[in-house]
């Protein structure tokens, strides 16, 4: 090769090396291995069904599936926790696995409530955790850091927003919400235990955001 082909065959590779650089700098999980995550979860602070704390600091290089429900809901909530014990029953015995099903409710979702019916599903709540705290707090929860509602709904009065989403998000070791499911569809629902076992199998990145 020439002199002249060698410096338009550098220049081609430096070319392509530095657009490869500023698309690992500017999208979200492209020099990771599968797809770009769909979110990542920001910090939260809220209470489980024994009156704990609970923070994102709880969740910390586990994988785990957040929900939203009420205790009081007739329609697609107990259709949808029924679909949920699938996922309890298939990775309880995995340790570094969660379900978070947080109330959209928190009015009535009182700790005590929460409790009450924890204890109705007669699940280990170490492994399947109930959450309840500020309406705010949750709402802004689901919409921007799990996006299983759209952000569009927040209302400025808190108080007349209701939320109410069949959707899951299946969130890995690093906080990056990886795919959301439709929690009614037992075909989601297999698919989603199914990527669960994988992101199990991956071990936590030691980079901080």
């Amino acid at each position: 090769m020439s002199k002249k082909g060698w410096l338009y065959t550098g220049f081609f590779v430096a070319l392509a090396l530095g657009f490869y650089f500023v698309l690992a700098q500017v999208i979200p999980g492209f020099t990771k291995k599968g797809v770009a995550p769909v979110s990542f979860v920001r910090p939260f602070a809220f209470t489980t069904q024994d009156g704990k704390a609970f923070t994102e600091k709880e969740v910390k290089g586990k994988v785990y599936v957040a929900e939203y429900f009420f205790t009081t809901c007739k329609g697609i909530c107990p259709k949808m926790n029924n679909n949920m014990r699938l996922v309890y029953d298939k990775l309880k015995e995995e340790k570094d696995f969660l379900i978070l099903s947080h109330t959209c409710d928190p009015e009535t979702d009182s700790v005590p409530q929460m409790k009450k019916y924890a204890d109705s599903m007669a699940v280990d709540t170490k492994k399947w955790i109930f959450l309840t705290g500020r309406k705010d707090s949750l709402y802004n929860t689901a919409r921007i850091s799990y996006t299983i509602d759209d952000p569009a709904n927040n209302l400025k009065n808190i108080e007349d927003d209701f939320l109410h989403t069949q959707f899951w998000a299946l969130v890995d070791r690093n906080g990056d919400v990886k795919k959301i499911f439709d929690g009614l569809k037992q075909s989601e629902v297999k698919e989603l235990i199914k990527d669960a076992e994988k992101l199990l199998q991956d071990k936590p990145e030691t980079e901080k955001r």
